[in-house]
């Protein structure tokens, strides 16, 4: 037993020896190739057997004959763990500078293609993980071009919208200020039209830029969409005379809802605007509400003969107004994205659908409980 004890003190000395030497120039190499880490770790595996058996033979005092056997055979072993370390440090190093050129490809704007070959579980793993990351990368660019493209129009659109009635109103005041106005009461009538549809507009780019930024104040409250939506209706009637567009509400259930009133009402004000506006005169436009297995669903159906498909995609982005044939004399495309944040701040959707002679904006909401 003495014996026994003697020979795993000797041989874990000259192990652990070889092991602190050995992490101690591992310290030193850890920035270097993983290929210089992986012969370290078999030279440690290889020495520290080595100098516990030249301990044990020292200290039991073994034959030269077979002390020489033991070192040969352990030199053996050691070139062999080299040369295995060697070729598979060599084979990872190859696989993760393929994963690093891979990985730079979709750095610099391009997507991620997997390397193809073997290798191990991590660099696997690694790469699925790439893979994701350069489709949400992608996905991001694609939203960052798709809003720089929105936010350009958007100032086209309002550049345009803003120079118009600035140009009137200057107009009409140098007319006023000069006493060459034929008939005063109306320049001021055109003024007052003027001035309250900047301020519209100004409320229009207020509201997004809350929505945008998520500080839409909302205080919802139970409410019956019959009333919700009757209130708006009469909102809309008279624009719909001037107009000569019939307004239909027949099919509202009375659903309640846990919505802010106030914003639903913008909501709503918004697609009936935009259905009239769209829809030619002796047209209908059709508002209904029901409870259905998503939520409940309201909807306006107007005349306007149909979006093209290309565009339905981007029906709700921020300064769309789509062809000039469909351009409305009044508006900087803000009406529909300002539905859009508002539905979304109640936790729905809104969408659209083109149907036989015109199209359907729906917009879905949790149902009260």
């Amino acid at each position: 037993m003495r014996d026994t004890l003697l020979i795993v003190l000797y041989a874990f000395a000259g192990a652990a020896a070889t092991g602190l030497a050995g992490a101690g120039v591992l310290r030193l190499i850890r920035r270097r190739s993983l290929i210089a880490s992986l012969a370290v770790v078999a030279a440690v595996g290889v020495v520290a057997m080595l100098a516990g058996t030249l301990a044990v033979a020292w200290a039991m005092f073994l034959s030269p004959h077979d002390l020489s056997v033991v070192t040969t055979v352990v030199a053996m072993a050691a070139v062999v763990s080299l040369v295995t370390a060697l070729l598979l440090g060599r084979w990872v190093v190859a696989r993760s500078r393929e994963l690093t050129d891979a990985a730079r490809s979709f750095g610099d704007g391009g997507a991620f293609a997997a390397p193809h070959g073997p290798a191990t579980a991590e660099l696997e793993a690694l790469s699925r993980q790439l893979a994701a990351t350069s489709a949400t990368l992608a996905e991001s660019r694609e939203r960052e071009r798709a809003l720089e493209t929105s936010r350009r129009e958007l100032v086209a659109w309002i550049s345009h919208d803003l120079r118009t009635p600035l140009a009137g109103l200057r107009a009409m005041s140098e007319a006023l200020e000069d006493g060459v106005a034929a008939d005063p009461d109306r320049y001021l009538k055109q003024i007052r039209t003027e001035v309250e549809r900047l301020n519209d507009m100004v409320g229009d780019l207020f509201e997004l830029s809350r929505i945008h930024a998520g500080t839409l104040p909302l205080s919802p409250s139970r409410i019956s969409l019959y009333d919700l939506i009757g209130d708006a209706l009469a909102g809309a009637d008279p624009l719909a005379r001037e107009l000569g567009v019939r307004l239909v509400g027949d099919r509202v259930e009375p659903v309640p809802v846990e919505v802010d009133g106030k914003e639903m009402s913008r909501v709503l004000g918004n697609l009936l605007v935009n259905a009239i506006r769209r829809t030619p005169p002796d047209g209908t436009v059709a508002v209904a509400a029901e409870r259905t297995d998503a939520g409940v669903v309201l909807s306006v159906t107007d005349g306007c003969g149909g979006i093209p498909e290309e565009d339905l995609p981007r029906v709700f982005d921020t300064g769309w107004r789509g062809t000039d044939a469909r351009t409305p004399p009044a508006g900087a495309g803000l009406g529909l994205a300002i539905v859009r944040g508002i539905v979304e701040a109640h936790r729905g959707r809104a969408e659209v659908h083109n149907i036989p002679g015109g199209c359907r904006f729906e917009v879905t909401l949790p149902t009260a409980p």
